[in-house]
């Protein structure tokens, strides 16, 4: 069986463009016991030149980097038209960044702290296998009836329904979340969003403003509406890109019990918000 991925995975050539070489070694030896190809640059420039010889099928690539950082790599990809897909392994996971990075290309996001070597081979065997640009249907998000949660660490007690169409950010926030000991239901949209709500018992509610197939408003008024009385005043935190006064002032005179501008916060920041909000 080991063989047989290893083979599959031999075709696939990965290039590292991280600055920290300890790390770039950690990767390139738990990569390359896969099967799978791997060259390594420590600086912007000698990764783009990289790109350019040796044609790599994917890139793992760092963001604070000398000679030139991973944002200006993506920049000149993108006005060099050269399509490779990228998983960013940053520092940090601030929203802005997250959002930055998925606009110049990148289809996953890896946070330092937050990761292992292993978590990286899990990611790149997903694409390899296509699973990472595979978007659930509607209904296999009304299957989900399960929170997500880390049975080793001590659990809060806490049901959090996250409605968030940004992967990167709903990812890392659940991450995130269930660090911190809450459960999460994850909905990408506002209509799955409704659905976990009505079949599940829900504590709290992140909401994104911003979604597709019912925004986060029509959410909000389905909750604030519910029949179930109890269900209706379910504590309701807004999530949005923009903070504008208007958004704001419709959030609360909906309902709302509180608005976070996602550029504003971490995600560590967001889930100690939750637990302040909850301590009240």
């Amino acid at each position: 069986m080991p063989k047989e991925k290893s083979s599959k995975s031999n075709s696939t050539k990965i290039l590292i463009i991280e600055d920290e070489k300890n790390l770039a070694d950690l990767l390139t030896s738990k990569l390359k016991k896969e099967g799978y190809k791997i060259n390594n640059a420590y600086d912007g420039k000698e990764g783009y030149k990289k790109i350019n010889e040796w044609k790599p099928d994917l890139i793992l690539l760092d963001i604070i980097m000398s000679k030139m950082d991973g944002y200006e790599v993506m920049e000149k990809m993108n006005k060099d038209k050269k399509n490779i897909p990228i998983i960013v392994i940053s520092n940090s996971g601030h929203p802005v960044e997250i959002e930055k990075t998925k606009k110049l290309g990148a289809i996953d996001h890896l946070i330092k702290t937050e990761f292992s070597p292993t978590d990286v081979l899990k990611k790149v065997n997903d694409y390899v296998a296509g699973k990472s640009n595979k978007k659930k249907s509607s209904s296999e998000a009304k299957k989900k009836t399960k929170p997500k949660k880390n049975k080793d660490i001590k659990k809060l007690g806490v049901n959090v329904l996250l409605v968030e169409d940004e992967s990167f950010l709903r990812n890392i926030c659940t991450k995130q979340l269930i660090k911190d000991g809450f459960s999460v239901f994850e909905a990408k949209d506002g209509e799955g969003g409704v659905n976990l709500f009505e079949n599940n018992k829900i504590d709290i509610v992140l909401l994104d403003i911003i979604l597709p197939s019912m925004d986060g408003f029509q959410v909000l008024k389905k909750i604030r509406s519910h029949e179930n009385k109890s269900k209706s005043k379910i504590p309701v935190i807004m999530l949005s890109n923009l903070g504008q006064d208007n958004d704001i002032k419709k959030s609360k005179d909906m309902g709302a019990n509180d608005f976070i501008i996602k550029a504003n916060f971490t995600t560590k920041e967001i889930t100690e918000k939750l637990k302040t909000f909850l301590s009240k």
